[in-house]
């Protein structure tokens, strides 16, 4: 998964007209680990679907930042849809299954 790594790259992803996917990781937390291997195995299934990781410990001010521009209280791990900047679906830690993810995606599939 490409990171994101600084605002301005965060503000391009998030403003697509497309919904795009940002995934927070904490690289110091075991349910994020384990979060991680479920969210890039659902994007080897889905690979049409864009997605962008955060790591918070390298880029806390990206993960502030994205919490600020959607609304959405930073936790992580943390999956988010976003559209046109606006968060249109999130969910964080053991929720993040790869079922979640589909049928979050499917009203927003072109």
């Amino acid at each position: 998964m490409k990171q994101l790594t600084t605002i301005e790259e965060a503000d391009a992803w998030m403003n697509h007209g497309e919904p795009v996917w940002v995934y927070k990781h904490s690289s110091t937390c075991p349910i994020s680990d384990m979060v991680k291997e479920i969210v890039e195995d659902y994007f080897l299934d889905h690979g049409d679907q864009p997605v962008r990781m955060v790591i918070v410990q390298t880029a806390r001010d990206v993960s502030n930042h994205i919490a600020a521009k959607t609304g959405v209280k930073h936790e992580s791990p943390q999956m988010l849809l976003i559209r046109a900047g606006e968060a249109v679906w999130h969910i964080s830690h053991g929720r993040i299954t790869a079922h979640a993810m589909t049928e979050a995606w499917r009203p927003h599939a072109g």
